[in-house]
């Protein structure tokens, strides 16, 4: 009875121990899975895997009023200029520049001017004296040339020496006219020079202000239509960085016919990018895009390609040395009135597309002793697979062996998984 006792005992001593060994060891396995590192994971699926050309566009209008410094002017410089982004109507003021010398030169004109005019009235003045003295000496002459011939034609009924008197004074009488008759032309023809002279120094004065009161004219530019001002980068003085041009301010001096500021039609709205040659045949007109402006955060566009351009150009905006790359023009699908020429975007083109292929995030692609590794979740364990990578694009990879639907795989490396 005793022994029963015993056993008893030692049975349920060694029942408690293995109660608390099987309790310190759900203990230190909840401990263990609770400190164990969550890992993120995705699912690989099956769908269409887009391949994405990624460019950076700017938008731009495809009609619009460039507006440009005169041709015809002389040193320029900006004295007020509206912002870009500035909405302006027909007829409103968008450059104006400073006119402080060319007021003092019509100012000028205007003197010369008046002094030309009083110089062709001054010569017109002494011509008519002139005239009715010469007319007044030729009518004199005249008429003693007519008293003589009467003198003359009484030579028979007078004596011979009277007579021959009376013929000598027709003859200077005569000749007195004729001289009379000759200063009249002269001074008529020389008075003619003097004032025609004087109309034409009048006439080279009011062309000259004229032309400097067309000139003032031209110092204001104003907008030709109605629309939002762009202005461009076109001062190379400005000092950008990398010698980039900057738009031109006030205190600015512009060089003739330079371009200052654009006036887009907004409902031309279009998205200019560049592409590098490596990825030109990749690209074609009418393909699908995807855009989206910074400016314009909540909303993403859709659009197509409308153009490229068959030669390489040089990008400008591209750095030094400036590149060659081909132009892409993208029309919009939709308009907003958020958008507004020069805005910069990202342009995210639709080059190929292959249907029911095995897609995986870019981010689940490992590279392990160069090979391509994904860490596929098995259990609650991790264990490297190779997979062949077809193609990336656009954040997703299209794997074409390794992985099936269904899979997880981790989106980070897993410690301690080689």
């Amino acid at each position: 009875m005793r022994e029963t006792r015993h056993r008893r005992r030692r049975r349920a001593v060694l029942a408690g121990i293995v109660l608390a060994l099987g309790a310190g060891g759900g203990f230190w396995a909840f401990h263990a899975a609770g400190s164990a590192p969550k890992i993120p994971t995705a699912t690989v699926k099956r769908g269409a895997f887009v391949d994405w050309v990624k460019l950076q566009g700017q938008v731009k209008a495809a009609d619009s009023q460039i507006i440009s410094a005169p041709y015809r002017a002389g040193d320029l410089r900006i004295l007020k200029l509206v912002p870009t982004g500035s909405h302006v109507k027909k007829g409103d003021v968008v450059v104006e520049f400073d006119a402080t010398q060319l007021r003092q030169t019509i100012a000028q004109d205007r003197v010369a001017v008046k002094t030309a005019e009083a110089q062709m009235e001054q010569a017109k003045a002494q011509a008519s004296l002139k005239e009715q003295k010469d007319l007044t000496a030729v009518q004199k002459a005249g008429y003693n040339v007519e008293s003589a011939r009467l003198d003359a034609s009484q030579s028979e009924i007078v004596s011979r020496i009277q007579g021959a008197e009376s013929e000598l004074k027709l003859t200077d009488a005569k000749e007195n006219l004729s001289a009379a008759q000759t200063q009249l032309a002269a001074d008529r023809a020389a008075d003619e020079a003097t004032i025609g002279g004087s109309r034409e120094a009048l006439a080279e004065a009011e062309y000259q202000l004229r032309e400097d009161e067309r000139e003032l004219g031209e110092l204001t530019l104003r907008a030709p239509m109605t629309g939002v001002v762009t202005l461009l980068n076109t001062n190379w003085n400005a000092g950008g960085p990398f010698g980039t041009p900057q738009p031109f301010k006030p205190g600015d001096r512009v060089w003739a016919g330079a371009p200052i500021a654009e006036l887009p039609n907004l409902s031309t709205l279009e998205v200019s990018a560049r592409v590098d040659e490596t990825e030109r045949g990749q690209l074609a007109e009418g393909q699908h895009a995807v855009l989206r402006f910074s400016a314009v955060p909540d909303r993403t566009f859709t659009g197509h390609i409308a153009q490229i351009s068959r030669l390489a150009s040089i990008d400008f905006s591209g750095g030094w040395p400036f590149p060659r790359n081909f132009e892409v023009r993208l029309a919009l699908d939709q308009s907003d009135p958020r958008l507004q020429p020069n805005m910069q975007g990202t342009v995210r083109i639709e080059a190929g597309r292959v249907a029911n292929a095995i897609l995986i995030p870019a981010q689940a692609v490992f590279s392990v002793n160069g090979e391509r590794v994904a860490y596929v979740r098995e259990g609650s364990a991790f264990s490297a697979r190779q997979i062949v990578v077809a193609q990336e694009s656009g954040g997703q990879a299209m794997v074409a062996k390794g992985l099936e639907p269904g899979d997880k795989v981790a989106l980070e490396k897993p410690p301690g998984v080689s």
